[in-house]
């Protein structure tokens, strides 16, 4: 009975429980979801106003748009109008313009008549003139006018003869005057050494038993240094001395070199001659581009092609006349650079031009052609502008000058072989030039006596004062000058003076 009674009150127990459990349960979910209802209510509300905002700030963003379009719309309207009023008042401008150039064309017009009709009088009234004065004189128009234009003539011709003379004094005066200066202090201004190269070069050794090494045995050395240099190799009596002789001081140079070396090593046999003068050759070579170089830095030219700058540094082995052709080349840029200078001209062109004006001299390929024209071909070649191909043609007058440049660059030329110790001359050569300029002289009538002075440079004249007026000694000095000019060949510049003087002499007893 108990276990009944205990399994009664258990399950009622568990009714209860269950009972109450449903309550609670049934209880906590009415609240769960009354508060999601209110939470729900609550999101709802937001949700409106938010989309409320966000519709009231799409408005406001619509409005603003579409205020700034209506006012860039007025603005637009407004710059149209304002367009407008310009094209209308432009137009009405042009309008009153073209008005004003109609007015201004008319005016022309009545003008053109008024003054072809006043042409039309002139003439009408100089034609009646023209026959009063023609009845009034009894001479033609066309006489008249020939007679004046002779009178004219005659009366222009001669105060031109002495304005003409005038001025030739004045000018003579003047450009002797300048062209002194300008001489002068561009000699001042240079100076290199005097002439020194000879047409032999003495090789000196320390012994004349080095002479028989050198000879070899059947003179087998001595020929195959000749054979290899160019160069006859005088071997003689003459102590400690051996005379290279040759007309190309360049292989007299590699011959001298190949000398030193042969003797300092002391093998000398024809292999060896011919090792040491390839060898030589070479350096001597290399020697004259380095000379070259030097040359146009010291110079202060640039851009010369490689071939060029050889050629100058071959000048150093050259020489014309005893005068060293590179120092003659570097004198007569420099020469040409400051005549260029005092003349308004441009240095670095001059300068050029003289340091290549003799580069014909040294080229290799002997032609036919004088040596100012070969030099020219030799710059066209290289690359050099016509300007200075021009002056190195023309410093002979080979060709026509055709730039300033050519005629300093002749001057220039001249100046550096004519200046004292700068060239040797063959005695009978200055002997005969001096005997043609004082007959050249002679060969004029009334010319008594000629004397040739300065080494050349000064000619002077003596005339008979009764044979010869003042004008005509004048007109004498003048005509020599030319003819001297024409005819002869001579460095720098002549000086003629004509001396016409009457002498009265008496004896006292």
């Amino acid at each position: 009975m108990d276990i009944i009674w205990t399994i009664v009150i258990a399950l009622a127990a568990f009714a209860l429980g269950g009972g109450a459990c449903y309550l609670i349960f049934k209880n906590m979910s009415n609240g769960i979801l009354r508060k999601a209802e209110e939470e729900a209510e609550v999101i709802k509300k937001n949700k409106i106003i938010e989309a409320k905002e966000k519709f009231i700030a799409l408005k406001q963003e619509h409005d603003a748009r579409v205020q700034q379009s209506q006012q860039r719309a007025h603005e637009r309207d407004q710059r149209l109008q304002q367009r407008e009023q310009q094209l209308n008042q432009r137009q009405g401008e042009l309008q009153r313009a073209q008005n004003e150039v109609q007015q201004r064309q008319k005016q022309i017009d009545q003008q053109q008549q008024s003054l072809e009709f006043k042409q039309k009088e002139t003439e009408k009234m100089h034609r009646q003139a023209q026959l009063q004065l023609e009845s009034l004189s009894g001479m033609s128009a066309e006489d008249a006018k020939k007679q004046l234009i002779e009178s004219m003539r005659d009366e222009a011709k001669t105060n031109a003869m002495s304005y003409v003379n005038e001025i030739m004094a004045d000018a003579r005066m003047t450009a002797n005057k300048e062209a002194k200066k300008v001489i002068v202090q561009t000699i001042q201004r240079i100076s290199t050494e005097a002439a020194i190269e000879n047409a032999v070069t003495v090789f000196h050794i320390d012994n004349d038993d080095v002479k028989g090494r050198i000879i070899g045995r059947e003179g087998r050395n001595i020929r195959a240094l000749e054979a290899a240099t160019g160069v006859e190799i005088v071997v003689d009596d003459t102590p400690e001395a051996i005379v290279l002789s040759g007309f190309d001081p360049v292989r007299r140079e590699i011959a001298r070199l190949a000398l030193h070396q042969l003797v300092a090593d002391g093998r000398i046999h024809p292999a060896r001659i011919e090792e040491v003068v390839a060898k030589v050759q070479k350096q001597v070579e290399e020697e004259m581009i380095e000379t070259g170089k030097r040359t146009t830095i010291d110079l202060g030219i640039h851009g010369l092609h490689p071939e060029l700058i050889k050629l100058v540094g071959r000048m150093k082995y050259r020489s014309s006349y005893g005068q060293n052709l590179l120092q003659h080349a570097r004198e007569t840029a420099n020469l040409c650079a400051v005549m260029a200078a005092e003349l308004g001209l441009n240095p670095k062109k001059a300068r050029r031009a003289g340091l290549l004006h003799d580069i014909g001299k040294v080229v290799e390929d002997e032609e036919e052609l004088p040596h100012a024209i070969l030099g020219m071909k030799v710059c066209e070649k290289y690359g050099e502008k016509p300007d200075i191909c021009n002056a190195v043609g023309a410093h002979h007058d080979e060709i026509e000058m055709e730039t300033m440049i050519a005629p300093i660059v002749q001057a220039c030329d001249a100046i550096s072989g004519a200046r004292p110790g700068a060239r040797r001359e063959i005695a009978e050569q200055y002997v005969k030039r001096l005997n043609d300029l004082e007959n050249l002289a002679l060969s004029y009538p009334g010319v008594i006596k000629t004397y040739a002075l300065s080494a050349g440079r000064e000619l002077r004249v003596i005339v008979g004062a009764d044979k010869m007026t003042d004008k005509e000694a004048e007109l004498l000095s003048f005509d020599l000058a030319k003819k001297i000019q024409d005819e002869m060949t001579y460095p720098g510049q002549i000086k003629i003076t004509v001396i016409r003087e009457t002498r009265a002499v008496n004896y006292a007893k």
